[in-house]
């Protein structure tokens, strides 16, 4: 007889609350050919792609060590072929238009119905590309102003940096964080200032803060 069982699709959620993670466990249940893995923070989450290798990983961008723009930037290092979702609070187009340029197949906000996500992972796992409805059509009317954000014009090291600062870490703990030397940390926080338009340090915080790097 002919085993016509669904192989299982393995998928990795990255997340540091854990309402967050029980949620996704119990959505994510309904098919049973799902298999979740999960990890608190960026550090697990490397780790466990590198482990468990899943079909896709679903990223809060929001993580307590680093972003969820600088995990995909080191997963997409290790596997150029990886397929991740975006889940976030933030629902910017900016943002969402960002993940996608660094990489990302889907963008699912935390504010849409919880079937999204579903929907999303099938989406993704299948080939395809994921923006909850209501996203996409925020992306496809804000044309000028995502051109006018910030976070549109700033590279994905950049974002980390200032996220970082934003968040009152120093120089020299941005370094840390990142795995990369005070001077680039210096240079480019040099480079944000002029690009920017920021006069000192505290008009990056503020930058930061006002554009939701969170």
């Amino acid at each position: 007889m002919q085993d016509n069982a669904k192989p299982a699709t393995r998928v990795l959620i990255v997340d540091d609350h854990p309402v967050v993670l029980s949620g996704c466990r119990t959505l994510l249940a309904v098919d049973q050919s799902i298999r979740i893995d999960e990890a608190v923070d960026a550090k697990s989450g490397h780790r466990a792609y590198i482990s468990k290798r899943p079909d896709v990983t679903v990223i809060d961008i929001g993580l307590p060590d680093v972003s969820g723009f600088e995990l995909m930037r080191r997963i997409r290092k290790d596997d150029p072929a990886a397929k991740i979702i975006m889940f976030s609070m933030n629902d910017d187009p900016a943002f969402v238009v960002r993940a996608v340029e660094l990489g990302a197949q889907g963008y699912v906000s935390k504010g849409d119905d919880p079937k999204i996500l579903l929907k999303a992972v099938r989406k993704v796992v299948a080939g395809d590309n994921f923006i909850s409805p209501q996203l996409a059509e925020a992306v496809t009317f804000s044309g000028a102003a995502i051109k006018a954000n910030p976070a549109s014009q700033m590279t994905p090291r950049e974002l980390e940096i200032l996220r970082l600062l934003g968040r009152g870490d120093k120089i020299v703990e941005v370094a840390e964080a990142l795995g990369i030397s005070y001077k680039t940390v210096a240079n480019t926080t040099s480079l944000l200032k002029q690009k920017l338009g920021a006069k000192n340090h505290s008009d990056l915080i503020r930058i930061a803060v006002a554009i939701g790097l969170d």
